[in-house]
């Protein structure tokens, strides 16, 4: 009998001290929250929340924000760089007539900087070079959102002619921009900030300045290199806007993290018909002289959610179909060569309109001309023209009426001869 019960007391005993165990015995396990000086503890029996990886920079639903997760610039405390970075403050809305104009091209160039493994902050360099205006045309006859020189682009094999500028075109642009920087970054030796200044004014210039430091025993750091006041102020708007993005002190409006654009590979001359479907193009298409003739682009670009359509208007157009187009009888002392150099066009061109093998022509052979019949005229400038007057009476734009005569001024000459093409349709 006292056995039992000294039994059952101790069995007793046992489970209640089971069920009023100290907390501090019971097993815990650490987890690891998003600041790693914060680790709580959580017994076993509850849940662990996971820890999901990072996303990469391609899935970032925002292409600024996927340029600022890559930016490795180091800051800088430069004054030059301060007061660019309070110059972007005090302009809030620049930013976002910026990011309407990179809109269609940002992803694109992103992509391309990427694919080189170059520093992320080269997909920043249209704004510092054109605000990202493709269109846009400067003083030294630089042209496009990169400002490539007729020289670097034809060195870099950008095709320029009377009908197609591909320094104005987003592909080839961006390709033979992102070529000439590499060749820079090799010429001085790894130095980012050199290779940019050279990108901007020459290499000769920087390497001069370089040297001259050398000579005098100073620094050759970029900013103690003394150089035309344009590039000393080039580098720091870079690096104002790449530490603004870098640290959100600025808003930079959201653009989707995906392929806006889509290209669509053109041979031989068309002309885009359906006139008003194909104007939709145009702001897409700088590169394209005499929109909607396509002569010489290897390509256009269409928006990437009307890729279809767009091809398939491509593909119905009639390439042939050349009633459109201007017919020339060949009189008495003609040759290619100076029909050629009267319309402005080339040799190989009127050749390949009138498929003709040889330079041979004929007195009363008839030739079609790569112009379209009803858009070239010559307007002499008269006193109290403007290119805004002017096109606006001929209700073209004014891009294109520099484009068209290799204008990078706004003031016109008295007498000044420019051409105009106009469509009656």
């Amino acid at each position: 009998m006292f056995l039992n019960r000294f039994l059952g007391l101790v069995v007793c005993l046992i489970v209640t001290g089971c069920q009023t165990a100290p907390e501090s015995l019971t097993e815990k396990k650490p987890i690891i929250k998003a600041n790693p000086d914060t680790v709580v503890t959580e017994s076993k029996t509850e849940q662990v929340d996971a820890v999901l990886p990072p996303l990469k920079p391609s899935e970032l639903e925002d292409v600024w924000q996927r340029i600022r997760v890559q930016l490795q610039f180091s800051d800088s405390s430069h004054p030059d760089v301060q007061k660019r970075i309070a110059w972007y403050l005090t302009h809030p809305n620049y930013m976002e007539e910026i990011s309407r104009r990179a809109a269609p091209y940002l992803y694109h160039i992103v992509t391309a900087v990427e694919n080189r493994d170059l520093p992320i902050e080269l997909a920043l360099m249209p704004l510092i070079e054109s605000d990202f205006d493709a269109s846009a045309y400067s003083h030294k006859h630089a042209s496009g959102l990169w400002q490539l020189t007729p020289s670097i682009a034809k060195y870099f094999k950008v095709k320029i002619t009377p009908w197609y500028d591909g320094r104005q075109d987003v592909i080839d642009s961006t390709r033979a921009a992102l070529d000439f920087i590499e060749y820079l970054y090799k010429r001085f030796d790894g130095d980012w900030y050199h290779a940019i200044a050279a990108y901007n004014i020459g290499e000769g210039r920087v390497l001069q300045a370089i040297a001259r430091n050398q000579k005098q025993g100073k620094p050759t750091d970029f900013f103690s290199l003394k150089l035309p006041s344009q590039t000393r102020q080039y580098v720091p708007k870079l690096l104002a806007a790449a530490q603004l993005l870098k640290h959100q002190k600025m808003v930079f409006p959201s653009i989707k993290n995906e392929e806006a654009i889509s290209i669509l590979p053109v041979s031989g001359a068309v002309i885009l018909a359906d006139k008003a479907k194909w104007q939709e193009l145009e702001e897409l298409n700088h590169g394209v002289i005499r929109y909607p003739a396509v002569i010489d682009a290897p390509h256009i670009v269409v928006p990437k959610d009307q890729q279809s359509t767009f091809k398939t208007l491509l593909a119905n157009q009639k390439s042939n179909d050349y009633s459109q187009w201007q017919h020339y009888t060949v009189k008495r002392g003609d040759s290619l060569s100076v029909i050629a150099k009267r319309y402005k066009v080339t040799v190989s061109q009127l050749k390949t309109f009138n498929s003709l093998k040889t330079n041979t022509i004929r007195v009363g052979q008839k030739l079609i001309l790569p112009q379209l019949a009803d858009q070239q005229i010559e307007y002499k400038v008269r006193a109290g023209d403007s290119l805004w007057k002017i096109a606006k009476q001929y209700k073209v734009s004014i891009t294109k009426l520099k484009q068209w005569n290799n204008l990078s001024r706004d003031s016109l000459r008295v007498g000044e001869k420019l051409t105009v093409f106009i469509s009656n349709s």
